[in-house]
């Protein structure tokens, strides 16, 4: 059996690996590019899943699984993977914390005028008169209550804040206080100091946050998007900015990145831009390496229960 990565996996996990399966030949490779004249004898692919093709698909003759060691599959040939029968799963789940610390961080930024501190203190001024808040007692909105927004719900409880959020169907999930359906957002937005966008990205949830949602949230609320930037209308949400219909807005992910240099977000007072970073972590590739090491000890057994097994026709 041959296991194929594309990912630049560190020494020590592909040491780890070589060990740990000695029935199983691996070969390591930086990039897809590299990998392609491997393709035709792999049986396992680990990836990022950002590079991969149909072309690349129709190469990897013998592939059953792909290990895609991130979260997101928007840019996978899904449509050819599910003709193929080949099995996906992903690495769900590895980003709740840093995800969720970077939440409650910049939270903590707005509220504590960061942005104008860091300002102050760059230009040498002295000035002890600058607004700040709480986020204690606060109210946040966390649309999509998988792992990392279970994650920020339970961090949240901590600064004793009220936890409201949204999910397809209105199920419950550990952490909140309230739960909605999609098609009740509208209701829970006016009543959220914060709300955190942690949406895949599908064909569902394409623009899904729009203006008819800005002009919802109170005036003073923050809004924050972790999930995929093309879940928010990156105009609706400037034009909602400027005339004033909510106060800040941090964005880690957008529609097209890197985000153009001329792109009005970079400069405006009350937008903070972070280079999707907030799923950064030393600990993210032994994370994603621990669920491809129980999938594949179940995929050797011949085992059905495997962690993350990706739905194609859903794309998560």
């Amino acid at each position: 059996m041959q296991i194929l990565s594309t990912a630049k996996l560190r020494s020590d996990i592909k040491d780890q690996l070589i060990e740990a399966y000695p029935e199983v030949t691996f070969r390591f490779e930086r990039s897809m590019k590299e990998a392609e004249l491997f393709l035709s004898e792999a049986e396992i692919l680990l990836t990022y899943g950002e590079d991969l093709t149909v072309e690349h698909i129709e190469k990897a003759r013998h592939l059953k699984w792909i290990m895609v060691l991130s979260a997101g599959l928007e840019r996978m040939p899904l449509e050819t993977i599910k003709e193929r029968g080949i099995l996906i799963t992903n690495a769900r789940g590895i980003h709740s914390i840093p995800m969720a610390e970077y939440t409650i961080s910049v939270m903590l930024q707005v509220a504590r005028e960061v942005k104008q501190v860091i300002a102050n203190e760059s230009q040498g001024i002295w000035k002890k008169k600058v607004p700040m808040e709480e986020i204690t007692g606060s109210t946040i909105g966390v649309v999509g209550t998988g792992a990392i927004g279970c994650e920020i719900g339970r961090i949240a409880h901590a600064f004793r804040m009220k936890t409201l959020g949204v999910n397809r169907t209105g199920h419950d999930a550990d952490h909140f206080d309230e739960i909605y359906k999609n098609e009740d957002i509208t209701s829970m937005l006016p009543r959220c100091d914060y709300v955190i966008g942690v949406l895949p990205s599908t064909t569902n949830t394409k623009h899904y946050f729009r203006k008819k949602h800005f002009e919802e949230m109170k005036q003073s609320a923050v809004f924050i998007n972790i999930g995929r930037g093309d879940t928010v209308n990156e105009q609706e949400l400037l034009d909602s900015l400027n005339a004033g219909e909510l106060k800040h807005a941090v964005l880690d992910v957008f529609e097209n990145e890197p985000l153009d240099p001329s792109h009005p977000f970079w400069i405006m007072d009350n937008v903070t831009v972070t280079p999707h970073h907030s799923a950064i972590s030393e600990n993210y590739q032994p994370r994603a390496i621990e669920i491809f090491e129980y999938n594949l000890k179940k995929y050797l057994n011949e085992c059905d229960d495997m962690k993350n097994v990706i739905d194609p026709n859903r794309g998560y």
